[in-house]
């Protein structure tokens, strides 16, 4: 059965910006978009690197060890090196709780 698991305060993520969570031994990356939460995989796969380190370019990040660029809004690569998408959630905000699905 799924859940909405909160995870982040809104405030804590400015607009066109990134953040790690760790929740239920998985790494989410957070992405605020002109005030709209998004919820991906924080891993690259291509090389394991943290995409919430990463550069916020429109709906797109970019990994910061090879440049592998994934829509945020779907998960899926928008330039390689990798060539697997990501996985994406459902995103739920209360006020300023964020909240993921899981």
């Amino acid at each position: 059965m799924t859940q909405f698991v909160n995870v982040a305060k809104a405030s804590d993520i400015p607009d066109q910006s990134a953040k790690c969570v760790e929740v239920q031994g998985r790494r989410i990356c957070l992405v605020n978009l002109g005030g709209t939460f998004y919820a991906i995989d924080d891993t690259c796969t291509h090389a394991e690197a943290s995409l919430s380190e990463g550069h916020v370019t429109g709906d797109e990040i970019m990994c910061p060890l090879h440049m592998a660029t994934f829509s945020i809004l779907t998960g899926e690569v928008t330039g390689p090196p990798a060539d697997e998408d990501l996985a994406t959630y459902r995103v739920r905000v209360n006020g300023d709780d964020v909240a993921v699905e899981l």
